[in-house]
């Protein structure tokens, strides 16, 4: 047979052209590649879809390329502390008025909740004779207790206190949501509508600080990324509980309720003041001198 003829047993063909024109009716053209069927099947599916569905389907082709070219993109912050300082947690709680805020934050920076934890908490959660406190861990899905530190533990009571109706109708949660301050109907305060107001006790306190702005999803327009977020309130206490355990990572990763210690140390800050301190004391001019005097010995 000639360069153009080939035999397949199973399939019978006897010449490449009609290898060629079974595959062409049964698989669609041989030289189309992936990227070309996908996107023809794109073309087909998406008049048939609703706005929402196509956003979903945006929304999802985005994290795949965020997953995919995660390790190109330069880090946002890189040594920047995303945590509060203890000056700045000292001007932040200066000027909130409202009690209710002022409490839910308190269990973010006591306890380093998160916000999605912290509206959730609920009076059945509150062991009273102990001073514990029932946490659902949102990330890693377990039941976790926490001891409520004493001035915390005052305040949510006196708060329940002077707010037992508005609590009882809420079904029980602490932070129960006012008119107008859940959008989604929830009893309790809803996330965004907290982080709303966290924005405005930052800026009262003259600590709001922009760093950079997101790598928003297809159609959205880039958000301006603040230094200092619900989030840091839980890096401040996460910190703080790390100092007051001299540095035990194992201790502060259990206060932080999370699975893996390594993410632990992304959350616990060595201020910069520290950081020269030891490099200072690491490489003082005696330690140089002695380590020369040392050698010269052993010569």
């Amino acid at each position: 047979m000639g360069a153009n003829y080939i035999f397949d047993d199973k399939l019978g063909f006897s010449s490449q052209a009609k290898q060629k024109e079974f595959n062409a009716a049964r698989f669609g053209s041989i030289t189309e590649t992936e990227p070309e069927k996908l996107k023809k099947h794109i073309q087909e599916v998406l008049p048939q879809l609703s706005f929402h569905e196509i956003k979903d389907v945006l929304s999802v082709l985005y994290q795949i390329k965020k997953r995919r070219f995660r390790g190109n993109a330069p880090p946002k912050y890189g040594s920047l502390n995303k945590g509060f300082t203890e000056q700045e947690v000292q001007a932040f709680f200066k000027v909130i008025e409202n009690d209710k805020f002022r409490l839910l934050f308190g269990y973010q920076a006591q306890l380093g909740l998160r916000i999605g934890e912290a509206v959730k908490v609920n009076v059945k959660d509150i062991k009273f004779e102990t001073r514990e406190l029932i946490v659902k861990t949102e990330k890693a899905h377990v039941i976790d207790t926490m001891l409520i530190p004493v001035p915390l533990f005052r305040q949510t009571v006196e708060f329940i206190n002077r707010n037992e109706k508005a609590i009882t109708q809420a079904g029980g949660y602490v932070f129960f949501a006012e008119l107008g301050h859940s959008l989604r109907g929830e009893p309790f305060l809803e996330k965004n509508y907290v982080r709303k107001v966290f924005r405005e006790y930052v800026r009262a306190a003259k600590l709001d600080e922009v760093y950079d702005q997101s790598e928003e999803s297809y159609g959205r327009t880039p958000r301006r990324l603040h230094r200092l977020t619900t989030h840091s309130l839980r890096h401040y206490a996460i910190t703080s509980f790390a100092r007051q355990s001299n540095g035990n990572v194992v201790l502060s990763s259990r206060f932080a309720r999370h699975s893996d210690p390594s993410t632990t140390m992304t959350y616990i800050n060595t201020r910069k003041d520290e950081l020269y301190k030891a490099v200072d004391e690491a490489f003082s001019v005696e330690l140089a001198a002695g380590l020369k005097t040392r050698l010269k010995e052993q010569l």
